[in-house]
């Protein structure tokens, strides 16, 4: 049964739900398994889930048309261009960004060449080398360093070229060595400023 020339049900329904639902499985093991068991931001879930869904349909939809590598590679492009300019993201996010579009486009654009097992232990391989480098490399290097918020009661050295002056200013009166500084809530009535800095914990 057709209307306007559209066929209204074929067999590749079942294969989209069955990919779908591996898709899903993948998305949930990256973004919740890894991602936010680790950051425990939930700021990203949304674009997570979302960019991932979107792409796997837009592929699986286009699948057809026979342009696969021409496809992958434009995806990738045009997210790599956008950037989410309103809001810049920080080089792990921007990695995870890129693992949801990557496994999606692997989930969809898989042939009859490829099998279920193939599939499978694509998505499991990126996972856990996901799982594994979030959780011991990132934990590593967060184990020899610490954050803390202070409430910064000068806008003297709140201006990006001023942000060096403004760290040594802070070392002097804490007594330790920071090794970043960002700047935060800013209150020009009181003339304070939040700002988070991170350094080196004292073993």
């Amino acid at each position: 049964m057709e209307f306007f020339e559209i066929p209204f049900f074929d067999d590749d329904f079942y294969k989209m739900c069955v990919r779908f639902l591996i898709n899903f499985i993948a998305l949930t093991a990256l973004v919740k398994g890894c991602y936010y068991a680790f950051s425990k931001k939930a700021d990203y879930l949304f674009t997570f889930y979302l960019v991932g869904t979107v792409v796997f349909f837009l592929c699986f939809t286009l699948k057809k048309y026979e342009i696969d590598l021409g496809l992958a590679l434009g995806l990738f492009a045009i997210f790599g261009i956008l950037r989410y300019r309103t809001d810049p993201l920080k080089v792990r996010e921007m990695t995870y960004l890129f693992i949801v579009i990557g496994l999606s486009v692997i989930n969809a654009l898989s042939n009859k060449k490829m099998s279920y097992i193939e599939i499978l232990t694509a998505n499991a391989v990126v996972i856990l080398m996901a799982y594994y480098l979030d959780r011991y490399w990132s934990r590593q290097s967060r184990q020899r360093t610490a954050s803390k918020d202070v409430l910064y009661q000068s806008l003297d050295y709140i201006k990006p070229d001023q942000h060096e002056l403004l760290k040594k200013d802070l070392e002097d009166k804490l007594g330790f060595e920071i090794l970043k500084v960002e700047i935060g809530q800013i209150d020009f009535e009181k003339e304070t400023v939040k700002v988070k800095i991170r350094y080196k914990k004292q073993l």
